[in-house]
């Protein structure tokens, strides 16, 4: 299990009050909450200390190299610009510990420690934060020009440019019954519908979020399950000049007998085969219809379920998003007494609701709120697995019922 504690972090102050403050990463996560409770701060967090414990793993820096005093601030924090939420006014110090399956980071009093686990179980993951500013990318004709002040956002315009290259034709789009093709000469992708074809930075704001989104997902997903065990897998620029110096390193030592180096090549080509999918969504909703919200979830939640290591991480205001993951565990569970009850005559009426990639057991799945008044986090309570309608983003729904009836009340007293 993969957790996180946080205490006095930006705008989260006591962190969660149950559990003993451990946030649990599960396949699925979700930060729901109002602007500014800090759900994003939490997933960009988890992105860092996954993306250190991948890097220690692997080689590329010392322990020691990251326990230096002010690297943890200054080198990964303002990654995600976080750097400024270690000194919270009116709190107390940061403190925050990470568990993961390679090694547990400790945070606190300014200084950062790392206690190293064995790495035998360890699967090396793919991790990619899709912020929300995604749609900024399809907008404009030449995002490549542009001086981008966003290290994510740089990042996953990398991920979106070899997703675009890989596209072969035209690729099947799971909302409007659109395509989309890569015009490799103009560097363009066009849509393609009913009656309709445009450039993608000339498409609605919901295609302009969507489609790097699906591209992206699709293609690290694929990536990570085609490659998974094979030392041909495709590495970044950066991997690749690691990998090469270290390479170098073993050809060059004239002690090591053939076997030897084969024997460490293939020891260094593992360490840098990736075994799994940690999937950061902010806003998946972001500019979408309901029906096409519940159509990048299921595309989500199977490219989540391509790998038994991969992971989901969402942060969302779309009460949407909440129910819909309510239908894919309902589904699960339907499946599971249909087999039982020796019904699998009706298994492809379920799959037509929920296909059986997207159905989730109601244990893989973890729903947090964060509150912006005061800091703190709360898991979201469930009912027979099926977590509790009774959050915020229903309770906004209600609210706005409950005004409308308010005015009727109003005209009926006229």
């Amino acid at each position: 299990m993969i957790r996180l504690r946080i205490k006095n972090f930006g705008p989260i102050g006591p962190g969660l009050s149950e559990n003993d403050g451990w946030i649990d990463f599960k396949r699925v996560t979700v930060f729901i909450g109002n602007q500014g409770s800090g759900k994003s701060t939490v997933a960009k967090l988890f992105s860092t200390l996954s993306w250190i414990e991948k890097a220690l793993v692997r080689g590329d820096y010392e322990k020691k190299w990251f326990e230096r005093k002010g690297r943890l601030k200054s080198q990964f924090l303002s990654y995600h610009r976080l750097e400024n939420y270690l000194e919270t006014s009116g709190r107390g110090g940061a403190e925050i510990e990470y568990e993961g399956d390679a090694c547990g980071i400790r945070y606190a009093g300014g200084l950062l420690e790392i206690e190293a686990k064995d790495y035998s179980r360890y699967a090396l993951p793919q991790v990619m934060y899709v912020p929300a500013e995604r749609n900024f990318i399809a907008y404009v004709r030449s995002p490549r020009e542009l001086k981008l002040s966003s290290e994510s956002l740089k990042e996953f315009l990398t991920a979106f440019d070899e997703a675009k290259d890989s596209l072969r034709g035209s690729l099947k789009l799971p909302i409007n019954d659109s395509e989309v093709e890569y015009d490799r000469l103009n560097d363009v992708l066009n849509l393609k519908g009913p009656g309709h074809r445009l450039r993608l930075t000339d498409a609605s704001s919901g295609f302009q979020s969507f489609v790097p989104l699906y591209l992206v997902s699709l293609y690290l997903a694929n990536r990570v399950q085609e490659g998974s065990g094979q030392s041909q897998q495709r590495m970044s620029a950066e991997e690749t000049e690691r990998f090469k110096k270290v390479a170098a390193s073993i050809l060059a030592n004239e002690s090591l007998t053939v076997e030897q180096v084969r024997t460490a090549i293939s020891v260094l080509s593992a360490r840098f085969t990736k075994k799994a999918f940690i999937n950061i969504v902010e806003e998946p909703e972001q500019n979408l219809f309901p029906s096409s919200q519940w159509d990048i979830l299921k595309s989500l939640l199977s490219f989540n379920s391509q790998g038994e290591h991969n992971r989901l991480v969402l942060t969302t205001h779309s009460p949407y998003i909440v129910n819909y993951l309510s239908l894919a565990i309902q589904g699960k569970h339907l499946q599971k007494r249909l087999i039982e009850c020796q019904r699998q005559d009706l298994l492809p009426r379920l799959y037509e609701i929920v296909p059986e990639r997207a159905l989730l057991l109601a244990e893989e799945v973890a729903i947090y709120q964060c509150n912006e008044r005061d800091g703190s986090i709360a898991a979201l309570p469930r009912f027979e697995g099926i977590p509790s309608d009774r959050n915020l983003l229903n309770e906004g729904l209600r609210k706005g019922n409950a005004l409308f009836d308010q005015l009727l009340e109003l005209e009926e007293a006229i």
